[in-house]
């Protein structure tokens, strides 16, 4: 069963985009130059929430906010769900699924070293069943020869 360890060995090397709290538009513009859609917002060297372009639409512009005018403070999520090294992908998915979040930042010793997204998870996923279905395909196809040749 793959980690969250594993996850993070198989994924291309990327800072892990961290911001301080400023403005929404300052907060999507980097965002949108990342092309990401979740940042982790500092407060000095602590990490003290999340903002998601999801955030954004249900906290901003359906409330009628402006992004230049409003403080990523006021429309972050503060209170993150958070996953181990250790922990199976499949846990992770049960996360991500039961608060209906897209991202977990990945935390060691009370230190960031990692933030993994739905789409990551999914594609672990996708990849260990195409794994199991070509073992299977192979384990019959040698039973197929051994009966054949019996």
């Amino acid at each position: 069963m793959a980690t969250v360890q594993n996850l993070l060995n198989s994924k291309p090397a990327k800072p892990i985009i961290q911001f301080r709290q400023r403005h929404g538009l300052q907060s999507l513009e980097v965002m949108e130059k990342a092309n990401i859609s979740a940042l982790l917002i500092k407060e000095g060297e602590k990490i003290v929430g999340i903002f998601t372009e999801r955030d954004y639409a249900r906290k901003g512009e359906l409330k009628g906010r402006s992004a230049k005018d409003t403080l990523i403070k006021d429309i972050m999520t503060e209170e993150m769900v958070t996953v181990t090294t250790e922990m199976s992908v499949d846990q992770c998915i049960g996360l991500m699924l039961k608060y209906s979040i897209r991202h977990l930042p990945v935390v060691e010793k009370g230190h960031l070293i990692g933030l993994i997204s739905m789409r990551d998870v999914v594609e672990v996923i996708l990849s260990n069943k195409e794994d199991t279905i070509k073992s299977l395909e192979n384990y019959i196809l040698v039973r197929t020869s051994r009966d054949r040749i019996s």
